[in-house]
């Protein structure tokens, strides 16, 4: 009858033979089964400081060395440290074309469908040129209307400026 030590709590279990002979006899339950495979470590969240495990894999993906407990702690942290000129998409403050449209007094109102849902509306460049801010290149648009405008042919013929106006 072959007894053996359990590799996690140390408690003495008896193992079958033919489990014994394939190495299988090494945890004594599925808890200490579980605890025995952990190769990672406990860290404390950035965030809220609780204790949170993570794997020697999720330890090498971490880019800024912060680990988490959860999405919210992690949300809560970039969106602190990811603003103004951190964030990705900041060029410089000078292409915020919404604001453009704003301090020019244009009513927020989708020129498509007249909807005045400041939530869904978007500024659209009539030309295309992301570049040209000219207050008469730019209107406003809801999410849907901008999508119908930038793909569909037959909706941009009202939004479009004339190709005389570039001669």
């Amino acid at each position: 009858m072959p007894i053996f030590s359990c590799r996690v709590c140390g408690r003495e279990a008896y193992v079958k033979p033919s489990h014994a002979k394939n190495g299988w006899g090494i945890y004594c339950s599925k808890v200490c089964n579980y605890k025995g495979q952990m190769t990672g470590r406990f860290f404390n969240c950035y965030t809220c400081g609780r204790k949170t495990y993570k794997s020697l894999k999720s330890q090498l993906g971490s880019k800024s060395g912060k680990f988490f407990c959860s999405k919210s702690c992690q949300t809560l942290w970039r969106n602190s440290v990811y603003v103004g000129s951190n964030h990705g998409n900041w060029r410089g403050g000078n292409s915020s074309y919404r604001a453009t449209l704003l301090r020019a007094g244009v009513l927020p109102a989708c020129k498509r469908c007249q909807s005045r849902d400041e939530r869904t509306l978007t500024a659209h460049h009539k030309d295309g040129n992301r570049r040209n801010n000219s207050l008469t290149n730019l209107i406003w648009l809801c999410h849907n209307c901008h999508y119908l405008v930038h793909h569909y042919k037959s909706e941009t013929k009202d939004f479009m400026v004339p190709v005389a106006q570039f001669g």
